[in-house]
């Protein structure tokens, strides 16, 4: 189609880009975090990298209660619109 505009992240070399980018950044970040002092009240929260961890989890855990739990409170019956 001609007159169509192009995006940044229609070209897969960018996309690749940024990709390794975040990973990039996420390694960074995990490696700077043994460089840190940490002043955790509770013990468990000064583990290296647990902040990640606790994030991803919390993250998995969202999307999956999302999933099966929310989608049974807003679900509407196959016949709804045509009622």
């Amino acid at each position: 189609m001609q007159g169509e505009s192009k995006y940044w992240l229609d070209h897969s070399e960018n996309v690749t880009r940024l990709y390794r980018g975040l990973w990039g950044l996420g390694l960074f970040l995990l490696i700077f975090d043994l460089l840190l002092h940490k002043h955790e009240t509770p013990e468990f929260a000064a583990w290296f990298g647990f902040y990640a961890w606790f994030g991803f989890v919390a993250c998995v855990a969202l999307v999956l209660l999302a999933k099966e739990v929310l989608r049974r409170l807003v679900k509407r019956p196959e016949d709804y619109y045509e009622r």
